[in-house]
């Protein structure tokens, strides 16, 4: 009996199908060395009956194309609770409740830009419609086991996500990266400042949305994203 849909189910990359623009990438990545060493992990945990999430580690590069990429959202680690995970950085499945980080999201959203919540349980906490518009809702590690948060860290996916931030880095078109916390603001090395916009605050989560000195709620990153984007729209 294959494994539910909501988890992975086998360690092979031609079932993850990515935009053309992410392809070369990809194969690079998983052709090397610390790619194949990531697929035999994969591979073996499967294998021992681990239950992976999310069922396409690679979707954040699936619904966002290169070229369209505006908005960087990194995040760390899927969510591993059963059917929460959907491939998408903070993004849970339509009709799971909303994890905490998620909420203060939306909460800071409606705060800046005054718009509500998305109604539940469709989409929900569901940010695939973010994807679809250019905002690339990225995990540095894409794959994690049920009920053990990053179970699957240092395994190799940082280096094909911090390949891919490289690249939208290298971009011709600019982008806003939003960098909440401190895993994420690790990454802001990879990102040339000098042509895209960088926005730095505390993590989302309940423990630190508030604290000073760059808390969460109040940053205001929503409507400065919206400006920036605004002045450097392609003519």
């Amino acid at each position: 009996m294959g494994a539910p849909d909501d988890q992975l189910k086998s360690a092979d990359p031609a079932q993850w199908p990515v935009a053309a623009g992410w392809h070369d990438l990809k194969d690079v990545f998983f052709a090397g060395s610390a790619g194949q060493a990531l697929l035999a992990f994969l591979s073996k945990r499967l294998n021992e009956g681990a239950v992976v999430f999310p069922p396409q580690p690679l979707r954040a590069l699936e619904l966002t194309p290169l070229e369209e990429v505006r908005v960087v959202i990194l995040g760390q680690d899927p969510y591993h609770g059963r059917g929460q995970a959907e491939g998408l950085a903070f993004s849970v499945a339509p009709g799971i409740p909303l994890p905490p980080s998620l909420r203060n999201i939306f909460k800071e959203m409606q705060r800046d830009l005054g718009s509500p919540p998305p109604p539940f349980p469709v989409p929900g906490g569901s940010l695939v419609k973010w994807a679809t518009h250019g905002v690339l809702l990225l995990n540095t590690c894409l794959t994690v086991e049920e009920g053990k948060p990053a179970s699957h860290a240092g395994k190799g996916w940082e280096l094909l996500t911090d390949a891919v931030i490289q690249k939208v880095s290298d971009a011709t078109h600019p982008a806003v990266f939003m960098l909440w916390g401190a895993h994420a603001q690790s990454k802001r090395p990879l990102i040339d400042v000098k042509r895209h916009h960088v926005l730095i605050a505390n993590h989302p989560s309940p423990l630190s949305a508030l604290r000073p000195p760059l808390p969460f709620l109040g940053c205001g990153h929503f409507s400065e994203a919206r400006t920036w984007k605004e002045q450097h729209r392609r003519s």
